[in-house]
């Protein structure tokens, strides 16, 4: 039987990307798609031109969403701590909510 899934355990890391859990085993990945966040930055790092990386995933994931991708990734390396600790506050914070009586 499959977990149940609940909209709420969606962690919204931006504007365009999610943490869900019933999704790639919960890796950041963009809004909508299945398409995980490493891949897109992967091709960035090897050159490819961003236009051609939204030409290779088919429009879902836009221009906006790999400037997105990047910057998160400069923020994490540049202060990874401060990142976990947002990370593991919305996850005690949704905890929290999934166990508070109804």
């Amino acid at each position: 039987m499959k977990a149940k899934h609940k909209t709420a355990d969606v962690i919204a890391l931006g504007k365009h990307i999610v943490a869900d859990p019933a999704v790639c085993h919960g890796k950041p990945t963009f809004k909508g798609t299945r398409v995980m966040v490493f891949q897109v930055l992967e091709q960035v790092a090897y050159g490819t031109p961003w236009e051609r990386i939204v030409w290779s995933w088919r429009g879902k994931v836009p221009m906006e969403a790999i400037t997105e991708a990047v910057k998160l990734a400069s923020e994490w390396f540049h202060d990874k701590a401060v990142c976990q600790r947002h990370v593991n506050h919305r996850r005690e914070h949704l905890r929290e909510r999934s166990l508070a009586p109804a």
